[in-house]
């Protein structure tokens, strides 16, 4: 009798009504950058990260509570806000002890959706943080969707490489009935010694973007692997660090 429980990957927010959220542990992933940064903005001592999904209400709300309003609206910082997307704005000596009221194009909206359709438990994973999440899947023992915030509901290579990546850390522990999950597998096994490369050579259109916008540091970092090892779980409209 298996009684593992369930793994799937909705590489688009536009597949996400496909999947029951309700008994399950939904990690938002949104390599570039989204939740590269929320993880490294955590690790350096943020109170925490309040992710909304306008600009607008991200301007509100920072004044509301003295936060540092950031976010990106296609790669650059949004008008009227005062930070980016980038990790490399978060270091400990600017972030520590305050609150980061962040949106951005694609990260931010999946995990109101995923909050919207009763997700149990929302959690958020990148390369940054994969040793942790990986960690907290198998402690949790409970349904697993991996969300990709993918570019504008369109997939995309780098969050689905790190869905991969965390099935081949951890999908043995997981009953995996899902094409998608064994196609991020197989993808990740193929891209694995050398991620940065592989988007490249597989003309990866965010890693485009970026370059174009001078952030190949970024790519760099957003790529590699437990820099920023904590925990963002959401609870009350925030995330924190348990």
């Amino acid at each position: 009798m298996n009684n593992k429980p369930n793994l799937y990957t909705c590489f688009s927010p536009a597949l996400l009504h496909l999947y029951d959220l309700s008994n399950s542990v939904v990690v938002i992933i949104d390599i570039f950058r989204a939740t590269s940064t929320i993880a490294t903005a955590l690790y350096n001592g943020a109170r925490s990260v309040i992710p909304v999904d306008s600009v607008s209400r991200c301007i509100e709300l920072g004044k509301q509570i003295e936060g540092i309003t950031a976010g990106e609206r296609d790669g650059k910082i949004a008008e009227g806000l005062e930070h980016g997307n980038s990790p490399f704005e978060y270091t400990r000596e600017f972030i520590e002890g305050k609150t980061l009221v962040l949106t951005t194009t694609n990260g931010t909206r999946l995990l109101q959706m995923a909050l919207d359709r009763g997700a149990r438990e929302i959690i958020t994973g990148s390369f940054s943080n994969l040793s942790v999440i990986c960690d907290h899947l198998m402690i949790m023992k409970q349904n697993v969707i991996l969300g990709c915030a993918a570019w504008k509901d369109r997939v995309n290579l780098e969050d689905s490489l790190f869905a991969g990546a965390v099935i081949s850390e951890i999908g043995r522990y997981f009953s995996i009935n899902c094409d998608s999950s064994h196609m991020a597998a197989t993808l990740y096994k193929t891209a694995k010694n050398n991620l940065f490369d592989f988007m490249k050579e597989g003309d990866a259109s965010h890693y485009h973007r970026l370059m174009g916008f001078g952030l190949e540091k970024d790519i760099h970092y957003c790529l590699t692997p437990d820099l920023a090892n904590v925990l963002p779980q959401y609870e009350n409209g925030k995330l924190i660090v348990k």
